[in-house]
């Protein structure tokens, strides 16, 4: 068929096709880049080269299509502006805050409530389904903080983890994005890699309405803040708007992708407490705050509140002392506390390690909030006893407050005097919540 003047060109440059990645390679190393695309059966070509002129051309057929400064596409694109106005339910949401509610539920039955929770539980019955050796290179796979994949023919690993943050999104969107970036970048550092790099699929309702672009803007700006305080440029994603039906739509959902490296995998740390005789440390603090929380939807039936506070840089002092451990060979496991808060954390250590535990519950803080708090900044980790002296050195010089908390060992599962199970029966609760809700 005749096609207008340029048409092809067009096609040619915004054709959204997928399965493809545009690379800039120095000429040196062409031949390299070709040849590991080869290797995987990858089609490569070369379209262009850098210039220092400032300006994107593009020849179809010889002939120059197009031809545009390279900063009008970039730096002075044009800006999209919709209209933006604050929920008015919102702040009425937020000053209901769950931390000061009333709670008769003993903490063992909260516990449970929490453990089995869709969101805490166990994922086994899904990623059983699918295959997640990657041709034998995964060191640490589903159930670990982070995914670690090795790169072949090196000690080097990339850890990989997604984090989101709905709830949280709804009561404050800036809070709730940051906080995603957060948590993926802690899952990451707690196997031992540092955080370079993230993706996201950003997920809203309609952006016509202003709540909702408020919202939008909100947890762009909340990603983009921790981002620059974690140095982790974003490398691309998607937006993903209009998901609404029959007058409901989800709360505003940013999910992050982190990307990290770690030198030698050799070093990478798990989740799973060792075995007896490890002593137990809850790094960062714990603060009165169940906004938005597991525990408040759980138990109390409340999405309400404010998310937790959020310093970007005691979450970066915290980053690079997991790091720093890993490198150390200093400590036997590691485990980020987030969803569920420190009942949980401590709870996913026993299981994954097979190993019980007897801690004292730390500070003066009623012990549901003590156990469900989910503060940011924090990580429980296991070390040797000859060696506790060193983590504390390690923390007290960047910074990180710890708090020792007991030992592990034992088939039981010790809360100091507020209640006690075993490993069997968590495991049992963890593991078969979702089976169960599957209808398995």
């Amino acid at each position: 068929p005749t096609r207008e003047p340029g048409l092809e060109a067009f096609e040619i440059l915004t054709s959204e096709s997928q399965e493809r990645m545009l690379a800039v390679v120095r000429p040196e190393r062409l031949d390299a880049v070709r040849a590991v695309c080869e290797r995987w059966g990858l089609g490569s070509a070369v379209i262009g080269r850098v210039t220092p002129d400032g300006m994107v051309r593009a020849r179809v057929g010889g002939e120059v299509a197009v031809e545009v400064p390279a900063r009008s596409l970039a730096d002075e694109g044009p800006e999209y502006a919709r209209p933006m106005s604050r929920p008015a339910w919102l702040e009425e949401l937020q000053e209901d805050d769950p931390t000061f509610a009333t709670v008769t539920t003993p903490p063992g039955e909260a516990f449970f409530a929490v453990l089995s929770s869709p969101n805490v539980a166990g994922k086994r019955w899904v990623y059983e389904q699918y295959d997640h050796l990657v041709q034998g290179q995964t060191v640490l796979g589903p159930g670990a903080d982070a995914a670690l994949v090795r790169i072949e023919g090196s000690l080097r690993a990339m850890a990989l983890s997604t984090d989101g943050k709905g709830r949280y999104g709804l009561l404050d969107p800036y809070l709730g994005a940051a906080h995603s970036v957060a948590e993926a970048a802690r899952n990451v550092a707690a196997v031992g890699a540092r955080p370079v790099a993230v993706t996201n699929c950003l997920n809203f309702g309609n952006p016509e309405v202003p709540e909702v672009m408020w919202s939008f803007a909100q947890a762009v700006w909340g990603m983009a803040d921790a981002c620059r305080a974690f140095e982790t440029p974003v490398t691309g994603g998607n937006v993903s708007f209009y998901n609404e039906s029959g007058g409901s739509r989800i709360p505003p959902t940013p999910v992050v992708g982190m990307l990290g490296v770690i030198d030698d995998y050799r070093l990478a740390l798990g989740p799973g407490f060792p075995g007896p005789g490890h002593v137990i440390y809850l790094l960062g603090e714990t603060h009165p705050e169940l906004g938005g929380s597991e525990f408040a939807e759980v138990v109390l039936g409340k999405v309400s509140g404010r998310p937790p506070s959020l310093n970007f840089e005691h979450e970066s002092r915290l980053h690079r002392l997991l790091h720093g451990l890993s490198r150390q060979d200093l400590v036997a496991s590691a485990h980020d506390c987030s969803d569920g808060g420190l009942a949980v954390a401590l709870a996913e250590s026993a299981i994954a390690g097979d190993t019980g535990f007897a801690v004292t519950v730390p500070g003066d803080l009623p012990p549901h909030v003590t156990l469900f708090s989910e503060s940011a900044s924090r990580a429980v980790v296991s070390v040797a006893p000859e060696r506790a002296g060193a983590l504390e050195d390690a923390a007290r010089s960047m910074g990180v407050p710890f708090a020792r908390l007991g030992e592990t060992g034992g088939p039981r599962m010790v809360f100091d005097n507020l209640f006690e199970t075993t490993v069997r029966e968590a495991r049992a609760a963890y593991e078969d919540a979702i089976p169960r809700l599957m209808g398995g």
